[in-house]
């Protein structure tokens, strides 16, 4: 857990670095730096091999669909240990709350486009072998809100 709570403020440090944030700024869907909300930090592992695959799917497809459904991506990250760096991909994305988390995984789950994208990739096999989700807050210190 020490490590993972490690890894959190790592990547919340990388996503506000060099990021300026406006208090007079208008909130906006796509802004990192909105208030009321919740981000999720997940952790894919792929199976040996598929990392690029994973990337790809991320890349071409998956993104654009989580805007599509109302969830911000904040950033996606690899880890440079040498390790997890050939299997694992780590990325945050905001909700305006925990309830609208469940409906839009929902949505995005039953989007034809989504299945359509996943089946594609999936072609040649399964590509990810487990999924951590952690819901977290920000501080009253944080840049980030």
């Amino acid at each position: 857990m020490k490590k993972h709570l490690l890894l959190l403020s790592m990547l919340l440090a990388a996503c506000t670095r060099g990021a300026t944030i406006d208090a007079n700024a208008t909130p906006t869907a796509a802004s990192p730096a909105t208030a009321d909300r919740v981000f999720e930090i997940r952790t894919y592992t792929t199976f040996d091999g598929k990392l690029n695959d994973l990337n790809a799917r991320f890349r071409d497809h998956t993104t654009r669909l989580f805007a599509k459904h109302g969830m911000v991506n904040i950033g996606y990250w690899i880890p440079q240990d040498s390790l997890r760096s050939h299997n694992t991909l780590i990325y945050i994305i905001a909700h305006p709350s925990r309830a609208l988390a469940a409906q839009h995984w929902t949505e995005f789950g039953q989007d034809p486009e989504w299945q359509k994208a996943r089946a594609a990739s999936e072609a040649n096999g399964k590509i990810v072998q487990k999924v951590e989700s952690v819901f977290v807050d920000p501080t009253d210190y944080s840049p980030i809100k």
